[in-house]
């Protein structure tokens, strides 16, 4: 048998790439990219938003306590993992665009981003503050969760447009 049997083929297959693609496995190629962070980052406020939304209907459709956890916490990292993302937004435009002047689907991309980021902020906060007064949430937070992940379908829609993954028909 040969060292570390199982996983000797995959060590093979990621030295081979790495002799054949140097670039694909380069920290400094991944770090210091002009603009891919943002479209890597992106996907962690997506994710925990609107598993946090989830998490919430749950809650307070079935009444448990853990669910509205979840939920909390979700929406914790998933506010802080917002800034970030539109830092390196902001960062892709300056950097990749040179800064150029917004129009188009890139500048609605930028207003949904931002809208996207503060209503998902105020969604964690509307938890947090009756967390910290020990009362209920408001129920009209629902509405305002529902509002922030149609208007980050929008945004993630046409950041696809713009990264080349959305094709225009």
């Amino acid at each position: 048998m040969l060292p570390n049997g199982r996983f000797y083929w995959l060590r093979l297959k990621m030295i081979s790439l790495t002799l054949i693609r140097p670039q694909l496995f380069d920290l400094k190629t991944l770090v210091l990219a002009r603009h891919a962070q943002h479209v890597v980052l992106i996907h962690f406020p997506i994710g925990l938003f609107v598993t946090a939304v989830a998490f919430d209907l749950i809650g307070c459709w079935s009444n448990r306590r853990g669910f509205a956890d979840a939920a909390y916490y979700n929406l914790l990292v998933a506010a802080l993992s917002t800034i970030p993302v539109i830092a390196s937004g902001i960062l892709a435009w300056r950097l990749q665009l040179e800064g150029q002047r917004l129009k188009g689907t890139l500048l609605l991309h930028l207003i949904l981003g931002c809208i996207s980021g503060g209503l998902i902020c105020l969604a964690w906060w509307l938890h947090f503050r009756s967390r910290k007064g020990k009362r209920e949430v408001p129920m009209y937070r629902l509405a305002i969760e529902a509002v922030a992940v149609l208007v980050v379908m929008a945004t993630a829609h046409l950041g696809g447009f713009l990264s080349g993954v959305n094709m225009p028909s």
